[in-house]
């Protein structure tokens, strides 16, 4: 079961891994139009873009480059594209996945009113 992550806690989990434990990702699987149009800026965390169909492809980079207990966070636009990215991982070993619920969306509303909405 993959845990929602609202982004207005964002902070609060990021604040909650434990020592010495590696830099969060925020795994953002939107398309490459989507993230011209509104983006996050790290705070706190490593941004990765890898757009939800070049995840599958990419699962053996993601885990040659990340360790299994990496905290990611994956983003969409609403949470749904998301969901099913944090199953993946999930499923192909990662250990600290959570869903961004609301996605790019709520993240304007709860955490930064710049990044627009669309």
């Amino acid at each position: 079961m993959i845990d929602q992550l609202s982004p207005a806690d964002f902070n609060a989990w990021r604040d909650s891994l434990p020592a010495g434990a590696p830099t969060p990702l925020v795994l953002d699987v939107r398309e490459p139009w989507e993230i011209q149009t509104a983006s996050v800026k790290e705070d706190g965390f490593t941004l990765v873009h890898i757009p939800m169909r070049d995840v599958p492809a990419r699962l053996e980079e993601l885990k040659e480059e990340l360790p299994a207990d990496q905290p990611v966070a994956c983003l969409c636009h609403h949470g749904a594209r998301s969901m099913q990215v944090a199953n993946y991982l999930a499923q192909n070993g990662f250990t600290q996945v959570v869903n961004l619920h609301g996605g790019i969306n709520a993240w304007s509303e709860q955490r930064d009113a710049s990044v627009p909405r669309y």
